[in-house]
């Protein structure tokens, strides 16, 4: 049996294991290749007398990480090629027997007569862990690199190879729905807790205890396919049922607001398989399935979360011509909460970090913050005291500048002030060596600016992080005019060692992320100025799918922080660069009023320690207070929306934004743009430019010219063009 992706061996006892080890992959994925190998291995184990069971482990670090999306995602459109030359019907059946193939070939397995063991150890995700799944026994390895799960559901997918009916057969129907909605991955005690597995072991010893299983008898049925099989929350229509449907559906809609398809289909798949028998229950899962593949809203996700999010991650943007970065030193000046989280996420990635602040109480708070996040995954369950150790040991907090000496990569995380930021660029610039990198945290001052303070500004670079840092995956990295590519190469390639995503951006005022969120944040307190109730603007935020509404989101960055860029921007700028309607709110919360947001507790909400809720005063502020049942919704999630959208393309056509790619992974990632829609160009893409262009000059005739759709759109629109089309980021590489 010729096999490439696999190797295949029988011991004395007629045990088979079966080694996943793709060549020239660091991780194994999913791909037809694979399915077509294993399948010839279900076949040969079947039907090979000698043949006792298989077990099936890696030949990797990790198991999987699933399939191959790209495989998913060009299935489309083949689908559309063939309803063109065969018709819709044929063209439907191919797309779902393609869709459906995964599941069929799984099912052989667990049908096929044979016991088949699952040996896991690292990453097994998605229709790996579906994999293991349809094997008849798991074991994986207890080790902390070892996670399961179903993450699907955040590419706009849902698990389509069986996920849906097993996991739902093998735990609580509530706990089976938490997890699929989730998308978590779930370590090796919560996996066996949850009886996703039958055991955990050391990982020299998962092969052997499967192969044990097996040799001791271990059934080829699947407890599904034995007769009296009893779903674990009994009945779908009995009592115990009825106190999991209903309020299913409703938490569904509340986290949802009903758009994500994948996550409605995942309550009707899982909703209908449990009345039904195995092999009826994975049809329904396989039609939902390829329903699900050819929605909008998952053909987006797919290409910005995946594919897109995967290709700027793995270096796209990386100047090709400049060897890798070796980064073992970096220095971090400025130990407050952003320096701090910076620290804490470089140590976490094992790099040695030096922390300078103004003297050593500053400098030892910041390195306080990384015990405080390692204590607190520690209660947790997620760490031991000695990686606590080991990550505090790779801080040296000092207050001496000299200690940068060494360092390969120097960030700049100090006060939002010019005259701040250049006085630690001279003294910085003194001490360190001449091929270091300098890069600034600054989330507003243009960077070539700051460069000037700099000797060499070709090692002048923006990294500008979201906070707090650890929870937040973006980094923007900002090119001044004089950057160069080397400065280029170490910055990414320093994201890349911490973990983050990484998008390239041109400098500006605001860069990409600020310019977008602000224009939402304004929106917002627009529409209180001109008498929408409050709660109804952070609904409407909500129901299109903002993660927080605009009010919520101010409270959180501070508003005294949106008071200090207004007056920066008139400062800068002029009068007419403001709306005196935001000036005039913002400065009777902030001057008159002293709420600054969460930070002090009072802001556009009251923070208690139960929570928080709208500050009542809001409706006091309104000169005019309009009634909600006469304001058009649409139009505020449009607006909601669009003034984001809008401003994405003002920086493509002002080539602050290169890479389309980098607009709508970075709008998702840095502030929670609609996920669904997969970014603010898809969003454009998806209602067509010409339609979006009506749309805002219709907004624009209301609400005024901050909706004024932009050259590049109009000229887009005439044409018929989309940006994905036109800024093809694969077109401009070949």
């Amino acid at each position: 049996m010729k096999l490439t992706n696999f190797r295949f061996e029988t011991d004395a006892d007629g045990i088979a294991l079966l080694t996943w080890d793709m060549p020239e992959r660091s991780m194994n994925v999913i791909t037809q290749d694979v399915m077509k190998e294993l399948a010839k291995v279900v076949e040969h184990v079947a039907g090979t007398e000698a043949i006792k069971g298989c077990v099936i482990t890696s030949g990797k670090d990790a198991f999987s990480g699933g399939a191959d999306l790209t495989m998913l995602s060009s299935l489309g459109p083949e689908y559309r090629k063939r309803v063109k030359s065969e018709g819709e019907e044929a063209a439907m059946r191919f797309f779902f027997d393609a869709s459906a193939s995964l599941s069929q070939l799984y099912r052989k397995l667990e049908t096929c007569g044979k016991p088949f063991a699952a040996a896991v150890h690292g990453t097994c995700l998605g229709g790996a862990f579906e994999l293991a799944l349809s094997c008849h026994y798991r074991v994986i390895s207890d080790s902390d690199k070892t996670r399961v799960g179903l993450p699907e559901i955040k590419v706009g997918l849902f698990p389509g190879a069986g996920g849906t009916q097993r996991v739902a057969r093998l735990m609580q129907t509530g706990d089976a729905l938490q997890m699929l909605f989730k998308g978590d991955q779930i370590k090796p005690a919560q996996a066996k807790a949850m009886n996703l597995v039958h055991a955990v072991a050391p990982r020299e010893e998962i092969v052997a205890k499967a192969r044990e299983w097996i040799k001791a008898g271990g059934s080829a049925k699947a407890p599904w396919d034995v007769e009296g099989f009893k779903n674990p929350s009994n009945k779908v229509h009995s009592p115990a049922g009825m106190m999991i449907w209903p309020p299913a559906n409703a938490i569904y809609r509340r986290e949802t607001q009903d758009n994500y398809p994948a996550a409605k289909a995942i309550l009707q798949a899982v909703y209908e398989g449990l009345q039904l028998p195995m092999d009826l229950a994975l049809r329904v899962e396989s039609r939902y399935f390829a329903h699900i593949l050819r929605t909008p809203e998952a053909a987006a996700m797919i290409r910005s979360l995946f594919i897109s999010k995967g290709e700027l991650e793995k270096g796209a943007r990386r100047p090709a011509d400049v060897p890798p970065t070796k980064i073992r030193r970096v220095g971090i000046v400025g130990a407050g909460f952003m320096g701090a989280g910076i620290a804490y996420v470089s140590a976490q990635a094992g790099l040695n970090v030096v922390l300078v602040d103004r003297d050593q109480e500053a400098a030892d708070k910041g390195k306080a913050y990384s015990h405080k996040l390692m204590s607190d995954q520690i209660m947790k369950g997620r760490a031991k005291t000695a990686d606590r150790d080991a990550l505090l040991a790779r801080i040296h907090a000092t207050p001496d500048y000299n200690a940068l000496k060494g360092c390969d990569l120097v960030v700049e995380a100090v006060f939002e002030d010019r005259a701040v930021k250049a006085e630690v660029i001279r003294k910085v610039q003194e001490v360190i060596g001449r091929r270091t990198i300098f890069a600034s945290n600054t989330s507003t001052l243009p960077i070539s600016s700051l460069a000037e303070n700099f000797a060499r500004p070709s090692q002048f670079i923006g990294v500008h992080f979201f906070s707090p840092v650890e929870k937040m995956l973006l980094v923007e990295v900002i090119m001044g005019r004089r950057t160069g590519d080397r400065a280029l190469a170490t910055a990414l390639d320093f994201v890349r060692a911490i973990r983050k995503t990484p998008i390239v951006v041109n400098d500006c005022r605001g860069f990409f992320a600020n310019r977008c969120v602000l224009n939402y944040i304004r929106e917002g307190h627009l529409m209180l100025a001109e008498g929408v109730p409050a709660a109804m603007i952070e609904n409407m935020a909500k129901k299109v799918g903002m993660p927080v509404g605009p009010l919520s989101l101010n409270d959180e960055v501070a508003l005294d922080l949106g008071w200090k860029i207004l007056q920066a921007t008139k400062k800068d700028l002029g009068e007419a660069s403001i709306d005196p309607r935001q000036e005039a709110l913002l400065k009777k919360m902030v001057v008159d009023l002293d709420r600054l947001g969460r930070k002090n507790g009072k802001g556009f909400y009251d923070y208690a320690p139960g929570g928080k809720m709208l500050w009542p005063g809001l409706a006091d502020l309104q000169k005019v207070k309009l009634d909600a049942d006469g304001i058009d919704r649409q139009e505020l999630v449009d607006r909601l929306l669009a003034v984001q959208a809008l401003e994405a393309a003002r920086t493509v056509e002002e080539k602050v934004i290169t890479d389309v790619r980098e607009a709508d992974v970075g709008a998702i990632l840095g502030f929670g743009f609609a996920p669904y829609t997969g970014g603010p160009l898809s969003y454009i893409d998806r209602m067509g430019t010409k339609a979006f262009v009506a749309l805002c000059e219709k907004l624009a005739a209301k609400h005024g010219d901050r909706f004024k759709p932009n050259k590049l759109l109009r000229s887009m629109a005439r044409k018929g063009e989309t940006f994905y089309g036109r800024f093809n980021p694969h077109k401009a590489a070949a």
